[in-house]
């Protein structure tokens, strides 16, 4: 954290302020947007709590972007289960299927909610 510090005198300084750190050991970061996911491979990540409050901390790794929608397969039965439910169109029906990952309940909850 800090240049030539000893990493002990660090721990010590953040115990007096009442911050903790852990080191959780992950194979994969995952951070899921609208239209892409952003895929961080062998990171170094660190919990940090201070004051009740909990932060991550990811470093490293070999970084990949690819579209959240590329690996969702909606089906014509699951589309038209949608429309059946919300009344919209199949286009929208099939979108929203995508955005949500195939999920057909957050769907129509999603549709059901804009109106």
């Amino acid at each position: 954290m800090f240049p030539g510090m000893n990493p002990r005198d660090m721990q010590k300084a953040m115990k007096k302020l009442g911050i903790k750190q852990e080191e959780i050991d992950a194979s994969e970061v995952i951070i899921k947007c609208e239209g892409k996911n952003i895929i961080i491979k062998n990171p170094q990540v660190s919990k940090v709590n201070m004051m009740g409050h909990d932060s991550f901390q990811i470093a490293g790794g070999d970084v990949e972007e690819t579209s959240s929608y590329q690996d969702v397969e909606i089906n014509e039965e699951d589309i038209q289960t949608v429309v059946s439910q919300t009344g919209c169109s199949r286009e929208r029906a099939a979108d929203v299927l995508k955005e949500l990952n195939g999920n057909i309940a957050e769907a129509i909850m999603s549709i059901k909610n804009e109106e």
